[in-house]
């Protein structure tokens, strides 16, 4: 029997994934469908390289199958387990990495928009990637969970193993380490002062 596509859209993450663990495929399905994305973007964000966020989307995604059938519900929210070990995945990948110039990983574009637009959007998100790369690494990650993923600092505190008071302090001053290293480059970027 078929299901439709979004029959399982309104079950949680963590039923989901106590369903694939007792065989259930089209948990599985939806489950990916749901995180996969959310895990790229966050691999990405951390590492600047499409091709290396995708190996960790995967390896991270392969890590949650193979803890089906130990996750206990209630416990804690997938996607805070998921997020923690995409971030560890990407800080392994970036210590073995330190000599690779991430500037020189072409931003793909985005065919849906017109060329002008297009080279906007590029140099804005390398501009912000650029940025990001500046800062430390935790607060890179930090920063990066709180106002790109959209996470709360509770979350956050879980996910990175600190208090909540540690991610405001971790934010907070990424923020303006983002503020000043993007200082001065509001006309370039297209962003005018009305």
């Amino acid at each position: 029997m078929d299901m439709p596509f979004d029959a399982m859209s309104e079950v949680p993450d963590d039923a989901l994934l106590v369903l694939y663990a007792n065989g259930d495929a089209a948990a599985a399905r939806a489950l990916t469908t749901r995180l996969t994305p959310k895990v790229l973007g966050h691999a990405y964000r951390l590492l600047g390289d499409r091709a290396e966020a995708e190996d960790v989307a995967q390896e991270a995604m392969l890590r949650l199958w193979r803890i089906a059938a130990e996750w206990r519900q209630g416990e804690a929210k997938v996607t805070t387990w998921l997020y923690r070990v995409v971030a560890n995945l990407c800080t392994d990948r970036l210590r073995k990495r330190r000599s690779v110039d991430l500037d020189s990983v072409p931003e793909p574009e985005d065919p849906a928009m017109g060329a002008e637009q297009g080279l906007q959007h590029v140099a804005r998100a390398e501009a912000l990637q650029a940025a990001l790369d500046s800062l430390p690494e935790r607060q890179r990650q930090a920063v990066v969970l709180r106002h790109i993923e959209g996470l709360g600092n509770p979350e956050i505190a879980e996910i990175m193993d600190i208090s909540p008071r540690a991610v405001e302090s971790l934010t907070a001053r990424g923020k303006r380490a983002l503020a000043e290293a993007l200082a001065g480059r509001r006309e370039e970027l297209g962003y005018q002062d009305d």
